[in-house]
């Protein structure tokens, strides 16, 4: 760990040890902390800095006011031979995906295709995190999960929708081939909280605010609504994901979400949904006609395949380490001192 007067470098398994004695400190059982932090390692590995450390202080603070159990012990019940059920139990989300992860690849396997819900459950973080394990163990990963609202539908200016994120990744001969991870909104909500974190103003054409008014301002986009991205279009695919994260879960719609922001209102009690496809359910070699188009795109010069920029990031944090922001890495500590 290195010390300036604004940063703090810290290698990346010190990434994951803070963010560990962080939730540990607030009273987050260990084997939920572990599952937690290994995705905030990930994250800041990966240079998505807007799903790392930067929200850490907000699981610390919503552990302690009860919006997140802790000591929550997910719960798996396989309600039909293709389909996991794991209920949060109004913990973090993270540990549910894991428990249910490996009992989705033994039924995608066995079956061809399975998915795995999770309800009553919490942010869940980036989710390409989640589908490329499974592009590890050589599945198609899909992944969908509902946010509290933030996304008003077409035509309207009241958030009905989260920013409602869709992830996927192919498996490749060598490993993952490609992940894609975006949300249905210009922007993810998280990078508007990390531009008024650093008293940054906003592109534009990235969000509303409560009048419906074009705004560059964090907070006024925070109380507004984030614009979906190609218009009509966003706000579809939004509904897709709410339609299988939420209605197919049982867990709570958007609207009725409390915010993963604040610290005010009850767990927000949403829901993840997973889909493992397995690459021979049709015929063998689907990772070399993946790997075929990866290298069409490969030869254009300036092009770039979906992953290849956090892989990159990956491999470079490896060596120079972290950067996190000084008055963050003390916020975190704070956190830390019961440990």
């Amino acid at each position: 760990m290195q010390n300036t007067s604004d940063a703090t470098l810290l290698s990346v398994d010190e990434v994951y040890q803070l963010a560990l004695v962080a939730l540990l400190g607030c009273g987050v059982l260990e084997d939920n902390a572990k599952s937690v932090a290994e995705s905030i390692r990930a994250a800041e590995a990966d240079d998505m800095h807007s799903h790392g450390l930067m929200r850490l202080p907000a699981y610390c603070r919503h552990v302690l006011s009860g919006k997140v159990n802790g000591c929550a012990l997910p719960v798996l019940q396989q309600a039909m031979p293709g389909a996991v059920l794991v209920d949060a139990a109004h913990g973090f989300a993270h540990p549910a995906i894991d428990l249910g992860l490996p009992s989705l690849i033994a039924a995608a396997r066995k079956l061809g295709i399975a998915m795995l819900g999770v309800t009553n459950s919490y942010n869940a973080g980036a989710m390409g995190y989640h589908v490329e394990r499974l592009a590890e163990q050589g599945m198609l990963g899909i992944a969908v999960a509902n946010a509290p609202a933030a996304v008003a539908p077409w035509g309207g200016i009241k958030p009905v929708f989260g920013t409602n994120p869709i992830a996927f990744s192919a498996p490749g001969p060598n490993g993952p081939a490609l992940v894609i991870d975006q949300a249905c909104t210009v922007a993810a909500r998280g990078e508007v909280v990390r531009k008024s974190l650093a008293g940054e103003l906003l592109p534009e054409g990235w969000a509303l605010d409560d009048r419906g008014i074009p705004t560059r301002e964090p907070q006024a986009a925070l109380a507004g609504t984030m614009l979906p991205m190609a218009g009509p279009k966003g706000v579809n695919l939004a509904w897709i994901v709410e339609a299988l994260s939420s209605a197919l879960t049982g867990a709570n719609p958007s609207h009725r979400a409390s915010s993963v922001i604040d610290d005010e209102g009850d767990p927000p009690g949403i829901g993840q949904t997973i889909i493992a496809i397995h690459p021979d359910a049709f015929l063998p070699g689907f990772s070399h006609r993946i790997d075929e188009v990866c290298d069409q795109v490969r030869r254009e010069p300036r092009a770039r395949l979906p992953g290849e920029g956090r892989w990159r990031a990956r491999a470079e944090s490896k060596v120079r380490g972290v950067l996190v922001n000084r008055r963050l890495y003390e916020e975190i500590k704070a956190f830390c001192q019961n440990q």
